[in-house]
């Protein structure tokens, strides 16, 4: 036993200890402070650089610190590794590479790595034109089918796992608007330099005898153009160039590229490793095999990376080499992975600021406080003991859940907050149906230890099937899911296995050295929802017929209504650029909107780079953008208001993410039905499919219809309710399973019971766990709420019904449409599971009839 206790500690010491290591630092450092404490030697020379680089700063010869440091590296020959010897730079012979790399890892160190979202901190956004030259003479369809594409394609740069929650949306019919959450132009202005590139990949032909060095002006080549390849000396760092007749027309193109990663190269140094389509295979296999002895040229974006001589025909792999850092084979790699058919160029680049008015924010940060507090300390009341170990636990949960994020890249948005403490109330689910298990050992005799030992051991099974179908569900997002879906998945993924692995080694780890170590004879406080045996089926019909009524007028509500319940995150709508004389907060022009109802809008004051002037957009549904403002006019008559442009912005959760959920919700239903249906019996699944579709369609039409009567919500739908809803999903099948796992061991436990009276008994048991469950999530869910503001209160609104909906179907949907589909005959259910039960009186029966 102390052996299985300390590699469970050292276990869950390590992963704390890297989850705390990727969170910090918490917040964003000065970048100029930040580097100053950094450099550990001749630091005396370093402080006067520094001295020396914010004057040119404040002469206005560089933008920030960073480029002006960058600048004088170059100016003035300056070796910035040697005042950072902590940081292993040797490999790097080029200085001014060398500095590049330095800078803009320390400038990358001093910011927090799980970033603020949009709406708490603001960041930086721009606007991308598509260059017309480029376009060349296309039909308006084809324009807006490249500009979604390029759209999609940005949204694959810039968020590969679905986390980094940037808005990319049309704006009009030839630009994108982007937004980033945590970045600043203020340190580095370059930050979106690569985010217009196009990536197109070439290979060519290099001339096989003529060089432009060595060829007059009027003789070069007929179709071919001169680029030129940098050179760097490994030994020396030094950048010579290579010129090269390229011919013009690619002897294939990027089309033929599968997938592109970086890899170390013998010498320290990082390649672009590229793999080719089956068909790409062919290409390269025919264009290498006639070119055995002569290079071929690597053209990106009109740029020469290399030239290597084709030494054998080539056809599946391929390598870009040159003086990369890993940062940038990492970015090349990304690049290529997601070509643009198009050229875009910057229109406007600009300062974000938050989009949540500072009074909604701190109001609703302090309601993901009060959730907390609540959650805590009710379980601290309600076992005591068993509840610190319970909080010790999904504080853990918690923990692991952000490390892994911020390593990932995450943003944390305020609806994430707000998720991640529904996740405290979540997380002590599986540490509930442990000590309520440990009650019943108890309760029928066995000491402290004994029932510890055998409450663990009966409920792991529960743990791990219950947290496998909602597992299911986060693989199949991930799987089929795009943008803030697959990001949804990823979240959801993280939080289910760190769910398992708190409940199964945390908990149990500091269980048995309270109990085995330390002697602790009471682990379990309050008993306010003993076991009671309830008839629940007496209720079945009326609840299963009141609930589905509900469910098919919430239908009607959404079809009806269908034009009005989606926001413009859904829909698009309009952005109106005001000017203004006197500065509103953004609290008040939001008062403005509620107490007049006007509808879904959003204001955000944007600061163009290089101009020390706020603008003002209020982004509102489609034709609403000058009714609005003449509201805001009229409240606001000394700041005079004034519109200087109006636009139509598209949707930032597009219709093929919108498919894309439905898609991933249904395949992720069949693949639940399929495990429960192997793990449990096909009967199980049907239930437990068909309480879930129940859940979300009646918190779906609950939510519509309360936004329709204007009680207690708005009833429109924006883009964190995508997520709500799918949290839905995962709550509703932990719970299902929670259920049917009962079932399933009482039947083996009773083989003499009626069907009826199994689910009954089952039910009973699990009751005290369900109602305990739905009290801490609620507790989060209520306090959010109460004491959020904005779309926090939309939010929790959703999952206070989810809550309700999916503790009622556990018991009147899902084991009803369990007990139908067997026609209430337990004999049916253990004919049809793949290892049917066979009672010792079957077997003495059998022998005696041979």
């Amino acid at each position: 036993m102390s052996g299985n206790i300390l590699w469970k500690f050292l276990l869950t010491a390590a992963i704390v200890f890297w989850c705390i290591a990727s969170i910090t630092p918490l917040k964003d450092h000065p970048f100029e402070d930040y580097i100053v404490d950094q450099a550990t030697a001749e630091t005396t020379e370093f402080a006067d650089i520094i001295i020396r680089a914010e004057a040119r700063v404040e002469a206005g010869e560089a933008k920030t610190l960073f480029v002006a440091l960058r600048d004088m590296g170059v100016d003035e020959g300056i070796d910035y590794a040697k005042f950072f010897p902590q940081i292993n730079l040797k490999d790097v012979a080029n200085q001014k590479k060398r500095n590049d790399i330095l800078l803009k890892h320390l400038l990358s160190s001093a910011q927090s790595n799980l970033r603020l979202g949009l709406d708490l901190k603001g960041g930086v956004g721009v606007t991308l034109k598509i260059d017309e030259e480029s376009l060349g003479q296309v039909s308006a369809f084809e324009q807006a089918d490249q500009l979604q594409d390029a759209i999609e394609i940005l949204a694959s740069r810039l968020d590969g796992n679905g986390v980094a929650e940037p808005i990319i949306r049309p704006v009009g019919d030839d630009a994108i608007e982007i937004q980033i959450a945590g970045l600043s132009t203020k340190d580095n202005p370059e930050v979106l330099e690569d985010l217009k590139k196009p990536a197109r990949l070439e290979f060519r032909r290099v001339h096989p005898t003529l060089t432009p060095d060595t060829t007059p002006a009027n003789r070069y080549p007929v179709g071919y153009e001169v680029l030129t390849e940098d050179i760097e000396d490994r030994k020396t760092g030094e950048v010579y160039e290579r010129r090269m007749f390229i011919k013009l027309i690619p002897e294939a193109t990027g089309e033929i590229v599968e997938d592109a990663f970086a890899s170390q190269t013998q010498t320290g140094g990082f390649q672009i490793n590229l793999v080719m389509t089956n068909e790409g295979s062919d290409v390269f296999r025919a264009v290498t095999g006639k070119m055995i002895g002569e290079p071929l040229a690597i053209v990106l974006d009109g740029k020469l990376y290399s030239a290597p001589t084709i030494q054998a025909e080539l056809s599946k792999n391929a390598q870009i080499t040159g003086n990369y850092s890993q940062r940038e084979a990492l970015d090349l790699a990304n690049v290529l992975n997601n070509p643009l058919s198009v050229e875009l160029r910057v229109d406007q680049m600009y300062e974000v600021q938050p989009t949540l008015a500072e009074e909604a924010r701190d109001s609703s940060i302090r309601a993901a406080q009060w959730g907390a507090i609540l959650v805590i300390g009710f379980m601290i009341i309600y076992y005591m003991v068993g509840g610190l170990v319970g909080v010790t636990s999904s504080i853990v949960n918690v923990i692991i859940v952000l490390g892994v994020l911020a390593s990932l890249g995450a943003t944390l948005t305020l609806p994430g907050v707000a998720a991640l403490v529904l996740t405290l109330g979540m997380g002590v689910d599986a540490n509930i149906l442990i000590f309520e298990r440990i009650r019943e050992e108890l309760k029928s005799g066995k000491s402290i230890k004994n029932a510890t030992t055998g409450a663990f051991q009966k409920v792991t099974s529960t743990i791990v099937d219950a947290n496998v179908t909602t597992l299911i569900t986060a693989a199949i997002l991930i799987w089929l899911g795009t943008g803030p879906v697959k990001g949804f998945g990823v979240t959801l993924a993280i939080g289910i296995c760190a769910s398992i692995f708190c409940a199964l080694v945390v908990t149990r780890f500091v269980v048995d050295f309270l109990v085995h170590r330390m002697g602790v004879s009471k682990v379990l406080g309050l008993d306010i929802f003993p076991t009671r045996k309830i008839d629940f089926f007496k209720f079945r019909k009326p609840a299963f017929i009141a609930s589905w009524l509900i469910v098919l007028a919430g239908v009607v509500s959404v079809v009806i209504h269908h034009d009005n319940i989606l926001g413009k995150d859904f829909t698009g709508g309009d952005e109106i650029t005001v000017s203004y004389d006197q500065q509103l907060k953004l609290s008040e022009i939001m008062q403005v909107v509620e107490d007049r109802e006007l509808g879904d809008v959003t204001p955000i004051y944007q600061s163009l780079i290089g101009q020390n002037e706020e603008i003002l957009k209020i982004q509102t549904s489609f034709d609403q953008a000058r009714p609005v403002l003449e509201e805001l006019q009229a409240a606001f008559p000394d700041a005079n208001l004034k519109e200087t442009g109006i636009t139509q912005i598209g949707a930032s959760v597009s219709k093929n993410i919108q498919w894309n959920a439905l898609w991933s919700v249904l395949a992720a239903l069949g693949g639940i039905l399929l495990y429960v249906a192997l793990r449990f019996e096909v009967g199980y699944g049907i239930g437990a499919v068909v309480a879930t579709v129940h859940d979300v369609l009646m918190t779906i039409g609950i939510f519509v219809i309360c936004g329709e009567l204007g009680i207690f919500v708005s009833g429109q739908f924006t883009a964190p309710m995508l997520a709500a809803i799918l949290m839905i999903v995962g709550y509703s099948i932990n719970d299902t399973i929670v259920a049917f796992d009962r079932i399933r061991e009482e039947l083996e436990l009773n083989p003499g019971t009626d069907l009826r009276t199994i689910i009954n008994l089952a039910i009973s048991r699990v009751f005290s766990r369900t109602l305990l469950t739905s009290i801490t999530t609620l507790l989060a869910a209520t306090s959010l709420y109460i004491f959020g503001a904005g779309v926090i209160t939309d939010f929790s609104f959703v999952f206070i019904i989810g809550i309700l909906t999916g503790t009622f179907s556990s018991i009147f949907i899902a084991s009803p449409v369990f007990f139908w589909w067997h026609k209430g005959d337990r004999r049916h259910v253990e004919e049809r599971q793949l290892t049917p039960k066979r009672y010792e009186w079957e077997s003495s029966k059998e022998d005696a009839a041979e």
